[in-house]
């Protein structure tokens, strides 16, 4: 008998261990949209924070948690998407080269595109706050 998925999900979303679903979010950062995962090392264009620093990420456009879908308008709310900083650097060299045919006109120039290396630490939402309160409250009394 052939195991079958969900019929609107994709693959990436329920794994093979268990049949559990992966909480993911997408995120809007540096213009740009990434879908992010808990544990996922992610290169960002180059992001103002020092290495082992913590980043935030509010921008969320979209989450998905237990195959319950949030939708923002045009973000989410209270939601947030927090990383650590892994490391900056450079990436792979591209050559930029000009030339004009007949004109002996001939530009080379190299380029190499900074970047962040991001770990995602944790996706915050609205529900996971309201338990991290009532673990707190339990704790204190």
């Amino acid at each position: 008998m052939m195991k079958q998925a969900l019929p609107f999900l994709r693959i990436s979303e329920y794994t093979n261990k268990g049949g559990a679903f992966k909480m993911y979010a997408i995120i809007e950062s540096c213009g740009k949209q990434y879908k992010v995962t808990e544990g996922d090392v992610v290169f960002f264009e180059k992001l103002d924070a020092e290495e082992g620093k913590k980043v935030t990420f509010d921008k969320v456009i979209l989450v998905s948690e237990e195959g319950k879908v949030q939708v923002g308008a045009p973000y989410v709310k209270g939601v947030k998407v927090e990383g650590k900083v892994v490391s900056h650097g450079k990436g792979k060299k591209i050559i930029v080269f000009k030339m004009k045919a007949k004109k002996n006109y001939r530009r080379k120039q190299g380029h190499r595109q900074p970047y962040t290396k991001v770990e995602i630490t944790s996706i915050k939402t609205t529900a996971k706050k309201a338990e991290t309160k009532k673990v707190a409250e339990k704790a204190e009394a």
